[in-house]
């Protein structure tokens, strides 16, 4: 085992104190009100929002009940006839009016995102954006829920399929992007015709009851769309056991989505998951080594390496192996650590301890069964939060961090010889989110794109989310689509009509 730091000097964490958040143009939006049937409730309990870099307390938030999430469900049902009433073309105007005023506030909203998240403020800017654009996508969307007319197998008959809103839904969204997941999930349920009732992560209330104020302006009508912070299980509980809730969705890890699957069936509840990840990230001998450490530091270091689409196993062929360990390692040197809201910073805490702590330990694991280590040494003191980004070369199956999702800024490499061994390696793993290939083959892109089992694929690129595309896993990575038309169609049911006796 060899242990190699490479040094660079940092400057320390930015000093921010909590007053940094009073200077926003929107006060309102530190309020720590939630929506609830058209009024802002403080709660009888309060919760604490900490800033992950620092520890400090940076608001309050309200606690909401059980008994406030049963008058949610009620208030959504009371307002889905009018909602879904309403033609696309006038759902689909609120939605851009939505999205219009996130972007006009979207300074604010990336200070509160990178404030209770951690991320660096670029990334933050960029979630907005990206959020934003999910609203304008699914405001056309819902103008082209399409059915479509049969061919009749019966005389005398005209048939029909038709697609109708679902119903009240109900979102519970994760801290990694508290922003994009409630817009993406929101803005489909909404231009389908569907009110809808979330529950964002306790760690990142304040971007959700923000963008909660401006839905509210952009002029979401009472009862369609309502957030409740407050304990998970608690929350979740009345959302699982009411038959008014017809759908549900769920981003997070696969642990809690089967015990949400599990719940939602007793209601038989239509549910769509997007679950952890393992991606792997298929390196060949045939392509620039430059261009693949350059795709590698993108699919592994974005969201300080806390994105279910992170390359977690980087495969690399022998051939190439040892030059793009030292030319990674090299690029891994070069990322700067510290607070989000630090322009320079290209990582930033991990949200919450226990996934910091996970990064160590596997990176425990790893060196123990004999990796070589490539870290960073920031030369400040960083809080317990932070993880140096780290580099572990010669990784084996046996290790922890083989096959476990890791959700953080560590990067397994290991090597591989053949096409054929590194495809059953790359699918012997129970996730199927995302993969990467680089390789400059299209008859093995063609090839790899077939088997590699996966929801989502890139192929010599590390960027590949958007609007429009069906983002979803395979296995134990998700059940359903987000995005596309195909994720309009999570909250929306088929009916079948046929019209008969048509010759009278």
């Amino acid at each position: 085992m060899v242990h190699q730091t490479v040094r660079h000097k940092s400057s320390d964490l930015v000093g921010l104190a909590p007053t940094h958040l009073q200077n926003l143009r929107r006060r309102d939006f530190v309020a720590g009100a939630a929506l609830v049937d058209g009024r802002w409730i403080v709660g009888e309990q309060r919760d604490i929002v900490v800033d992950p870099a620092t520890g400090e307390e940076i608001a309050e938030i309200a606690r909401c009940s059980a008994a406030d999430m049963d008058r949610a469900i009620a208030a959504a049902e009371r307002s889905f006839a009018a909602w879904r009433a309403l033609l696309p073309a006038r759902r689909g105007a609120i939605l851009r009016s939505w999205a219009s005023l996130m972007l006009d506030h979207s300074e604010e909203l990336a200070i509160l995102v990178t404030s209770e998240q951690g991320k660096p403020l670029a990334e933050a800017r960029h979630e907005i954006a990206y959020g934003a654009g999910f609203l304008e996508w699914f405001a056309a969307e819902g103008e082209r829920a399409y059915g479509e007319t049969i061919p009749s197998h019966k005389p005398e008959t005209l048939l029909q399929v038709r697609m109708q809103p679902i119903g009240v839904a109900a979102a519970i969204t994760p801290w990694n992007f508290p922003v994009a997941m409630i817009t993406r999930k929101a803005g489909a349920a909404l231009a389908a015709g569907c009110p809808i009732i979330v529950k964002p992560a306790p760690e990142t209330p304040l971007s959700a009851l923000a963008v909660a104020r401006l839905a509210e302006e952009a002029g979401v009508p009472r009862g369609v769309f309502q957030i409740l912070v407050g304990n998970p299980i608690e929350l979740s509980a009345p959302l699982l056991r009411d038959t008014r809730v017809r759908a549900l969705s769920f981003t997070g890890s696969t642990q809690v989505g089967r015990l949400l699957l599990e719940g939602a069936a007793q209601t038989v509840k239509k549910v769509s998951l997007e679950l952890g990840g393992h991606a792997p990230f298929l390196i060949f001998d045939d392509v620039d080594v430059d261009r693949a450490v350059k795709g590698a530091i993108a699919a592994k270091f974005s969201t300080s390496g806390q994105d279910c689409l992170a390359a977690n196993r980087f495969y690399v062929q022998r051939g190439i192996y040892g030059a793009f360990v030292d030319a990674f390692a090299a690029a891994v040197a070069q990322l700067k650590v510290g607070h989000g809201l630090d322009p320079t910073t290209d990582i930033g805490p991990m949200t919450k301890l226990p996934v910091a702590n996970k990064c160590r330990a596997q990176i425990d694991d790893a060196v123990k069964k004999g990796a070589r280590l490539f870290s960073t040494n920031q030369g400040v003191s960083l809080g317990p939060n932070f993880v140096p980004p780290a580099l572990l070369s010669d990784v084996t199956e046996g290790m922890l961090i083989a096959h476990e999702e890791t959700f953080g800024p560590v990067a397994a490499v290991l090597p591989f010889d053949s096409e054929e061994e590194v495809t059953a390696r790359a699918n012997a793993n129970e996730m199927g989110l995302a993969g990467y290939i680089y390789t400059d083959s299209l008859r093995r892109a063609l090839r790899l794109s077939e088997q590699i089992e996966c929801g989502m694929l890139g192929i010599n690129t590390a960027s590949f989310t958007g609007p429009s595309i069906p983002f979803g896993g395979w296995k134990q990575s998700g059940l359903g689509r987000e995005g596309s038309r195909h994720g309009l169609a999570e909250y929306m049911e088929l009916k079948y009509v046929c019209f008969g006796d048509l010759a009278g």
